[in-house]
């Protein structure tokens, strides 16, 4: 099918209105079906009924639900389990089925999702509130309401802090819901159900293309840093586990011989603030689309010039580190090295940097006892070995990773922008009815979305 540009338009241009509407009386609500009504949510669910007491059996086996294990497309999808003596503090909400959970901390990430058909001891985070619907609101139309774009900006909206922006569930018991009586909610909730769970199917259609590109650009990359281009070159043993077997004519260097270690300081922090991922390796830090805490002062940050590397000691482990392609400064945690020894390509190694095999053995030489407290200290890192082809044959492997890089970076742009796409119509179509903006009681739709 078509694939373009989705929004409430189309969505509003595929279904009919209501016959007739009246105004909510809500200014951001603007007019509904002139049958609906509008209520405070506390008129028609209860807010956070029930709490794991500080009682509770230390050995009770739990299965905890976090804020970062939720979003409002594929509700939770990240559990972890604890007994109740090593749970987190917050792990305390007792759920049920037809629940549904708001978060009220970190609202910008827009964790929401009902609870269906939950394990008996499901438990989340006291930075949700769980609303429990009451005999007035349908428990799956609660939850699709609940994710409607105007209730959703309102949490946003009226949250406060500028990092971690938060909002009391007292609140939220105040915000109000557009809602028709139960058997029409039963009638939309039918529709909804129907039509997102073909939206769904595309969604994850294209989620697993983009994890196979992806899977595709390691691949391409890894077999080129690690053995060349060209597959019938003969091989030798690296002498190094984990490289293994290298072309013959490669070598492979102890990092010692290739790296020393930079401290250059930033005398007024002026300069360009550069960070560190195991995505992208070194870009700008405004170029971040994250809400990340702004230093009081960048003085004494480390200087990281062009072509040197930067790497995040704190996780390394996950293949936080690359070389910069521009002049700027890191923080001070961070490690930069300048490459010494002119066999190694800055593009080549970039590349090698954040391969799998690699990144287990910058692991393998940190320290820390749980492996999100991992560090690289230089020690470490120039324990490490690296292939070195010669210098001409690594810049033709970093032009030919450049190109396939680029055509595979415009692939995943262009089904990344398809599914935001899908996403967006998928949000739009609940939005609408759960609002009254189109009357899906009778509504028959072959295809999900205009695409």
């Amino acid at each position: 099918m078509e694939e373009k540009g989705s929004d409430s338009s189309q969505v509003y241009g595929r279904f009919r209105p209501y016959p007739s509407y009246k105004d909510s009386g809500v200014e951001w609500l603007g007019t509904i079906p002139e049958h609906w009504s509008v209520r405070r949510l506390k008129l028609l669910a209860s807010i956070n009924d029930e709490a794991l007491s500080e009682g509770t059996d230390p050995q009770y086996k739990m299965i905890y639900v976090d804020i970062g294990g939720v979003d409002n497309i594929r509700g939770i999808f990240e559990r972890e389990e604890y007994l109740f003596e090593t749970a987190p503090s917050r792990a305390r909400r007792i759920v049920r089925d037809g629940d549904v959970i708001i978060s009220t901390v970190r609202t910008y990430l827009r964790a929401i999702a009902p609870i269906r058909a939950p394990e008996r001891n499901l438990i989340v985070s006291t930075g949700f509130a769980v609303i429990r619907p009451g005999p007035k609101l349908d428990s799956q139309y609660a939850s699709y309401a609940l994710t409607a774009t105007y209730f959703v900006e309102n949490i946003v909206a009226n949250s406060t802090g500028v990092s971690y922006p938060a909002i009391d569930a007292s609140k939220v018991s105040f915000f109000s819901i557009v809602f028709p009586g139960l058997m029409e909610q039963q009638r939309i909730v039918k529709f909804l159900d129907r039509e997102t769970a073909k939206i769904d199917v595309l969604i994850e259609k294209k989620e697993r293309l983009i994890e196979l590109l992806q899977e595709k650009r390691t691949a391409l990359i890894t077999q080129a840093v690690t053995k060349g281009l060209d597959p019938d070159v003969p091989m030798k043993d690296s002498g190094v586990e984990w490289l293994g077997k290298i072309p013959t004519h490669w070598n492979a260097k102890i990092n010692k011989k290739l790296f020393k270690e930079s401290d250059a300081r930033s005398d007024l922090g002026d300069e360009e603030l550069l960070t560190v991922s195991h995505i992208s390796g070194v870009t700008r830090h405004s170029e971040k689309n994250v809400t990340m805490i702004e230093a009081e002062s960048y003085e004494d940050y480390k200087i990281c010039r062009q072509g040197e590397l930067a790497i995040n000691t704190m996780w390394a482990w996950m293949g936080a580190l690359g070389i910069t392609k521009e002049d700027g400064m890191v923080s001070p945690s961070y490690n930069v090295y300048l490459i010494i020894n002119r066999s190694l390509q800055p593009r080549y190694y970039d590349y090698l940097s954040r391969i799998p095999l690699h990144v287990a053995e910058l692991t393998k030489h940190s320290k820390g006892i749980w492996k999100s407290r991992l560090r690289l200290y230089p020690d470490g890192f120039f324990k490490i070995h690296t292939p070195i082809p010669p210098r001409d044959e690594q810049e033709l492997i970093a032009d030919q990773l450049d190109r396939s890089a680029h055509k595979i970076a415009a692939l995943l742009m262009t089904i990344k922008h398809a599914l935001e796409n899908l996403k967006e119509y998928r949000t739009a179509l609940i939005s609408a009815a759960v609002t009254g903006k189109i009357d899906v009681r009778e509504a028959r739709v072959s295809s999900p979305a205009p695409y």
